[in-house]
């Protein structure tokens, strides 16, 4: 018997994609390319995202080390979000996967089409 040599708890792909395959969190980390921004601009940045998604998709990031949260004192406190450090290096992947998705979803696309059209 052939031993599997990837692992879901041990391949680098399998843990990168648990940080940033929820649809949202991507949306997040490309809000925050730019700069900081407070919790109504990211909103109005992403479309269709609900306040819950956003919420739980901004701790979420914060917890991973990607997202800083900093409140600011004020009435009512201003809630400001950016990437940390951590969070910037994963900009230059991001760029290339959303690269990928431009040169080739077309092609991914037509695949399905073709897939469903034979199956």
């Amino acid at each position: 018997m052939k031993i599997p040599d990837i692992s879901i708890s041990a391949c680098g792909y399998s843990q990168v994609l648990e940080i940033i395959s929820n649809k949202w969190a991507g949306s997040v980390i490309y809000a925050l390319e730019d700069g900081t921004l407070r919790y109504g601009e990211v909103k109005n940045r992403i479309e269709d995202i609900s306040q819950k998604m956003l919420t739980q998709t901004l701790k979420q990031l914060e917890r991973d080390g990607l997202v800083r949260r900093e409140v600011k004192p004020s009435v009512p406190p201003i809630v400001e979000y950016s990437l940390t450090d951590l969070g910037e290096t994963l900009i230059p992947c991001m760029r290339m996967l959303k690269g990928w998705a431009l040169n080739h979803y077309s092609s991914v696309n037509k695949a399905r089409e073709e897939y469903d059209r034979t199956n």
